[in-house]
């Protein structure tokens, strides 16, 4: 038999409004945000309104589904499972991703003012 550490997971309600907000933070509150999480997840409108306004959270394969498309809600989940050093290696990774994509778009702003600025004088 295992030995009873308590019960650390969130309560439903904290379950479903940690994961409300991670949604709201990367989607934000407005009907394109439902009809994404419909698209990703073959939910009703119904219940993706309730996903968004933390009235319910997702069961199962539609917590797969969000995981599948959604880092935060990944890392809001994990984070609720006491799993903090593994959202951490996620959110660094996905940081490391953004900035390296944050370089390569000022890199190209750089290239095309220095264009802009040779034909200008010439």
């Amino acid at each position: 038999m295992f030995p009873k550490k308590g019960n650390t997971f969130p309560s439903r309600q904290a379950y479903a409004s940690g994961l409300a907000a991670a949604l709201k933070e990367e989607l934000g509150t407005t009907h394109q945000a439902v009809k994404t999480l419909m698209k990703w997840t073959d939910a009703n409108e119904r219940t993706a309104k309730n996903w968004l306004s933390g009235t319910c959270g997702p069961r199962g394969e539609y917590l797969a589904r969000l995981i599948q498309h959604s880092d935060r809600v990944l890392v809001s989940f994990l984070c609720m499972c006491s799993r903090d050093e593994v959202a951490v290696a996620i959110t660094l990774s996905s940081l490391r991703n953004e900035l390296s994509n944050a370089l390569e778009a000022i890199d190209r702003c750089l290239l095309s003012h220095r264009h802009g600025n040779t034909r200008s004088s010439g």
